[in-house]
């Protein structure tokens, strides 16, 4: 399986500015979250990771056969694929990713098999229908999951079960509900903005 992606990138401020990894959902493409990282994080080196899996012309990071119906071996060797990616991004400044949908899920896959990578994690409406093992190296990590009480793709308790799995990984972790669905509201939003706020300056 090959090690290369398409992307889109912008460069950061200064060796020491994070690079802020922007994960589409599906049917997306690297262009869903470029001006929303801009706006979050304007001083970060930008890398927009466009999917390499199609279903069915849409966009995606690994395979499934229905919906919350994973291809779990297709997950695991893509899983190796991004991250083997994501760590050849390494540089001075931490690695934060943000991921909404199928791109939460392979962020989140990711983290569960190489925790040592991202220092900060935003999840936007996540889907892990199974119990993950424990995992260390996680206890410095920080994850934002943000989640709609209402979503019929990504279940409320499924999203906090992912949420308590994170603490109980030692990780800081919080959930931002809002009362709707699967789409993505002003008020989580807000909250992303809030949490990467302290990377702002560099």
């Amino acid at each position: 399986m090959s090690e290369a992606y398409f992307i889109k990138e912008q460069a950061g401020q200064g060796p020491a500015a994070p690079t802020f990894v922007l994960l589409h959902g599906t049917g997306g493409d690297e262009n869903q979250f470029f001006n929303l990282g801009r706006q979050l994080l304007p001083q970060a080196r930008l890398v927009a990771i466009r999917g390499d899996v199609s279903e069915g012309g849409a966009l995606r990071y690994f395979r499934r056969t229905g919906e919350g119906v994973y291809d779990m071996d297709d997950l695991a060797a893509r899983t190796e694929k991004m991250a083997g990616f994501l760590a050849g991004l390494a540089s001075e400044g931490p690695l934060i990713g943000l991921g909404y949908s199928n791109g939460a899920n392979i962020l989140a896959s990711v983290m569960m098999a190489h925790p040592e990578l991202f220092e900060a994690a935003v999840l936007m409406h996540p889907l892990i229908p199974w119990k993950p093992e424990p995992v260390e190296g996680l206890a410095e990590r920080r994850v934002l999951i943000t989640a709609g009480r209402r979503d019929p793709i990504c279940p409320a308790p499924l999203t906090q079960a992912l949420g308590d799995w994170f603490t109980g990984q030692g990780a800081t972790a919080e959930i931002a509900w809002h009362e709707g669905g699967h789409e993505i509201v002003q008020s989580e939003l807000a909250a992303i903005a809030g949490f990467v706020e302290r990377y702002r300056d560099g």
